[in-house]
């Protein structure tokens, strides 16, 4: 009789006798506990997927034969105010994402082992590369080993992050074999050794015992490396090439490709990135054949929630003019898509792991999909215009001059850091009137007049080389331009947007302030005594919003729009259409899902079931410029440049 032989899981395998060793690099192959290992592992970030879905992406990785889950920690997300941190109970706008103990140990449940980059820069096309805005305050500088303050908040935040991952080591029993030391720190271009090696001590301060290692493009020659610890290679294209430049770099050492790009990402008013399924599997094939462990960045298709998608920047130093913002969504073009479906490049990366493994493993079946549909389409319940909003802020600052968002007394004097910032002035003049934004906006502004846009409503991509736009220095308004107007008070509210911080490049380009930060000019004169609203769209406050109105006018009208989504069953998961609107936000429960641009290529925002309810549901879209009287709704997500 014929007995049927029982495949192990990965913990099994690996820890099965007992635990006496981690991830070891000091042959030219890894070993994990004594044994030999190649990783196989994918990139998903936990703060960009809803927690209910944690397991659902998790177990569909180890579908595919994966044997490890790599995920950045932001720290903007865990320590949102100087000296007030979130891991999952904090109480912040993000609180349901941020329990990175959770995260870990379903990923150990799932049989996958861990590899955390814990920062405190994470890059990842993240607001501010993960760095909280509040550092700008008392920092000149930031990853660098000369600026004190900074070294000092890093190391308070450190050691509240890594006791609890600290907890979670392979040789204590958790998930992680590894920990990243700062994110390539090669791109930046500096050598500070002595940085790097400090954060080493932190992590050594704090307890961390398994495999330290850091990564960058082979290209960067060395640079961000630390004597005597791992060297990982970043790179999409031209494997043997990158994988050798890395081996010359390091002697003995195993071959780890920490990030092969998948896919690529979007800015907005630019193209939509993939990359087809063949190159995909042929530069696949070309890593594990070499042979080298692998990391696929990324593996899990997410979404920028929220304010959180990052930004580029085309030059140095505080030049806004190069900024380039990263859309809301962050599927990637990855082998799992934002909404967790299988692609041909998930099945390529089965096959390609399962032809490939020594060892064979018992893996699940592939998790059924979450069902993805169309609503129908909503009509609007009420309006509010932004300058009756004005009436509800929730604080009012006197200011003598401009303040940018990051210095105002708020949040526990921590400034503000995502949203929309009014910077409001009443006078009176008669004749021509003319305003002057000095420097650059900041990174969008809207104009109004007693209450009236009057800032140009954009129509084509090329408008946004002109005014309102991050493009455009020293930009200049008419509010009147008749000489024998006679004398006039004026209200004017300009309503500036972060449109997402800077996440690479040098050190220079960190340095960065959203909303205006240099003064503002009537007629050649500057203008001082001003009123700074600030408009963060935190759900409490949200929420609580009163006087929706009648629907008015919906043409060059900044105003929100109400609507209600009954759902008398279970919630699905479904995407916004949003080709009909041309520029804002959306908040859903008040809860801000992401923004629109009609210029995209972003058409659809993705809305997970769990941000949902049986019952009534609100949506509201913040629109700067000219509404639709419905809301649509889509079962795909539309990527469509205009």
């Amino acid at each position: 009789m014929a007995v049927t032989q029982t495949l192990p899981t990965v913990y099994e395998y690996y820890t099965g006798d007992g635990i006496t060793a981690g991830l070891s690099d000091q042959q030219p192959y890894f070993t994990l506990n004594n044994k030999n290992i190649t990783i196989y592992s994918g990139a998903f970030h936990y703060f960009r997927v809803p927690k209910a879905y944690w397991r659902d992406r998790l177990r569909k990785m180890r579908a595919a034969g994966l044997n490890a889950v790599e995920t950045y920690v932001p720290w903007n997300l865990h320590e949102p105010q100087s000296g007030v941190y979130d891991f999952g109970n904090g109480g912040s706008e993000y609180e349901s994402f941020l329990d990175v103990a959770e995260f870990l140990k379903t990923a150990q449940e799932e049989d996958l082992l861990a590899l955390v980059r814990p920062g405190p820069y994470i890059c990842a096309e993240f607001e501010f590369g993960g760095l909280p805005s509040w550092i700008l305050r008392n920092t000149t500088s930031v990853r660098n080993s000369q600026d004190n303050n900074y070294l000092s908040y890093m190391k308070r935040y450190f050691n509240m992050l890594l006791p609890i991952l600290a907890m979670l080591q392979f040789q204590k029993g958790g998930p992680i074999i590894a920990f990243q030391i700062e994110n390539e720190y090669g791109n930046t271009g500096r050598d500070d050794l002595s940085y790097l090696q400090a954060i080493q001590q932190i992590y050594k301060d704090n307890n961390l015992i398994e495999l330290f290692y850091t990564s960058d493009p082979p290209g960067a020659n060395g640079r961000g490396a630390i004597p005597g610890v791992l060297q990982t290679a970043n790179f999409n294209t031209n494997p043997k090439q990158n994988l050798d430049k890395l081996n010359t770099l390091q002697s003995n050492k195993p071959t780890m490709t920490m990030e092969y790009w998948t896919g690529w990402y979007d800015h907005w008013v630019e193209g939509h990135h993939t990359v087809d399924a063949e190159t995909y599997k042929q530069r696949l094939l070309e890593i594990l054949d070499y042979p080298s462990s692998v990391n696929q960045y990324m593996f899990v298709g997410s979404t920028n929630f929220g304010f959180l998608n990052g930004a580029n920047s085309l030059y140095s130093g505080t030049n806004n003019s190069g900024l380039q913002p990263t859309i809301t969504s962050y599927d990637y073009d990855s082998p799992l898509t934002e909404y967790g479906a299988y692609t041909e490049k998930y099945n390529i990366v089965k096959e390609a792991i399962a032809e490939r493994t020594p060892v064979k493993f018992s893996n699940p079946d592939q998790p059924e999909l979450i069902p993805v549909i169309q609503y129908s389409s909503r009509h609007i319940d009420g309006q509010i215009t932004f300058s009756d909003l004005i009436n509800q802020a929730k604080d009012v600052i006197e200011s003598e001059d401009i303040i940018p968002m990051e210095s105002l007394p708020i949040n526990g004097n921590s400034g503000q850091s995502y949203g929309y910032i009014v910077y409001s002035k009443t006078f009176t003049a008669s004749g021509k009137v003319s305003i002057r934004i000095g420097g650059y906006v900041r990174d969008t502004v809207l104009v109004l007049n007693n209450g009236k846009l009057i800032s140009p409503v954009p129509q084509t991509a090329n408008d946004i080389n002109g005014f309102g736009f991050w493009r455009l220095e020293n930009s200049t308004l008419d509010i009147e331009t008749n000489e024998e107007t006679a004398e006039t008070t004026y209200k004017i509210d300009l309503i500036v947007e972060n449109f997402g911080r800077n996440n690479y490049g040098g050190l220079d380009q960190f340095r960065q302030f959203k909303g205006l930060t240099e003064d503002v000019y009537l007629n050649g004169n500057k203008l001082v005594d001003w009123k700074i609203i600030p408009f963060e769209f935190k759900r409490s406050w949200t929420n609580s919003l009163t006087n929706w109105q009648p629907v008015g006018s919906m043409e060059a009208t900044p105003a929100l729009y109400k609507f209600t989504l009954k759902l008398d069953d279970k919630p699905n998961d479904t995407y916004l259409d949003m080709r009909d609107w041309n520029k804002g936000i959306v908040i859903v429960n008040g809860f801000v899902l992401g923004r629109h641009f009609f210029l995209g290529p972003q058409q659809t925002l993705y809305l997970p079931a769990p941000f949902l309810t049986r019952g009534e549901n609100t949506i509201i879209v913040f629109e700067h410029y000219n509404a639709p009287d419905q809301l649509s709704f889509s079962d795909k997500p539309i990527f469509e440049l205009r």
